[in-house]
């Protein structure tokens, strides 16, 4: 039994002295409140811990202590301490660390990128019959974080998006303000058809830029705001307007009709041919343009740029990245289960609307 037992009230857990005297209250078949009041606690204290160590007790007799005909009314405080000390005791192991395949299959995905939460909710999907490999983010992060590196090794630690080793408050970023001067003939984010507000119609895609250390290397980002598939831009070494209209045309014209209706960026110097991109990558409703300062208008390329500097940090030289090497990180993002998707992948997302008649109302909600 442990030392603390017979201590005054840690302010939290029964001590045996006060399971004592539950114990009384319960043979002379006193209420829940009268014995709640006789050892200081509250009524919905002794009524768990009566309900956890004294088998069935019937919720209509929550507040007396009567006998039901024939049954006998029994509390044992030296059994109830035992099993609390055993709660109590530490350390625990981990799911994780007793069971490998889960183990194992955790490991495997932090090293593809995906988060904790990702993870938790995709074992359900890719596992639905098996209780077995069922995890909390909470219970990945504690094995992260607490419990040692011997159940998740360092390393996988470092593959979270954060790439920290302790767990931290997420620190907000600011974005630099737009440069001066206006570009010529921008249609702003207000003009946009209200089909891609609720994200109802694919085919609207949010851009920008990451940029590299000093500012002088960067890449193209675009995201399709219904699936959140991601595109990557190879630029590496200018971002004029012309090389930028080149690589954005080039891509979209990859892509089937329903997926070419509009582009939104911030009011960048490098969406200065705007125009050009509207005509020869064929967007049926053209370019628009966002707000000054305001980066929750391009809230899902926001976030997929937060995702993307897990792959390309910030204050690093971005001119040294291969187009291959831009293709196979946008595979790995699109690859990663999303909870705004119901766990599916952007891949399986844009898959499943491809592979639907357009005429039958396709609608991938956020």
């Amino acid at each position: 039994m442990s030392p603390l037992s017979l201590s005054e009230p840690s302010g939290r857990f029964l001590t045996l002295l006060e399971r004592e005297q539950i114990a009384v209250g319960v043979a002379r078949g006193e209420s829940i409140r009268q014995i709640a009041r006789d050892i200081g606690r509250h009524p919905s204290t002794v009524l768990r811990e009566l309900r956890r160590n004294r088998g069935n007790l019937p919720r209509y007799r929550a507040k007396r202590m009567t006998r039901p005909p024939g049954r006998s009314v029994f509390y044992s405080p030296s059994t109830a301490q035992g099993r609390a000390d055993r709660r109590l005791a530490r350390p625990k192991p981990s799911k994780l660390a007793s069971q490998s395949l889960l183990r194992v299959e955790v490991q495997r995905r932090l090293l593809r990128g995906h988060s904790p939460q990702q993870i938790s909710r995709r074992l359900r999907v890719d596992f639905p019959d098996d209780e077995s490999m069922r995890i909390s983010h909470e219970a990945i992060y504690r094995s992260l974080f607490v419990q040692g590196r011997g159940e998740l090794r360092n390393e996988l630690t470092r593959a979270l998006r954060s790439g920290r080793t302790t767990r931290k408050p997420r620190a907000r970023t600011q974005r630099q303000a737009v440069g001066p001067g206006k570009i010529p003939g921008m249609v702003m984010i207000s003009d946009r058809p209200a089909e891609a507000e609720d994200r109802a119609v694919p085919g609207h895609w949010e851009g920008d830029l990451i940029i590299g250390k000093d500012g002088l290397s960067q890449i193209g980002t675009l995201v399709e705001r219904s699936t959140r598939f991601v595109i990557l831009l190879h630029l590496p070494a200018r971002r004029d307007a012309e090389t930028v209209a080149d690589q954005m045309i080039m891509q979209m014209r990859r892509l089937p009709d329903l997926l070419r209706h509009s582009i939104t960026w911030d009011q960048g110097k490098e969406m200065a041919a705007h125009a050009r991109i509207t005509v020869e990558a064929d967007l049926r409703d053209g370019v628009f343009f966002c707000d000054p300062h305001s980066p929750w208008q391009r809230g899902s390329n926001e976030n997929t740029n937060g995702l993307l500097r897990q792959y390309f940090p910030k204050g690093t030289d971005l001119s040294g990245y291969t187009a291959g090497y831009l293709d196979y990180v946008a595979a790995q993002l699109n690859d990663r289960p999303r909870m705004t998707l119901d766990w599916a992948t952007p891949t399986e997302a844009l898959e499943r609307l491809l592979s639907t008649p357009p005429d039958n109302g396709v609608a991938l909600t956020a």
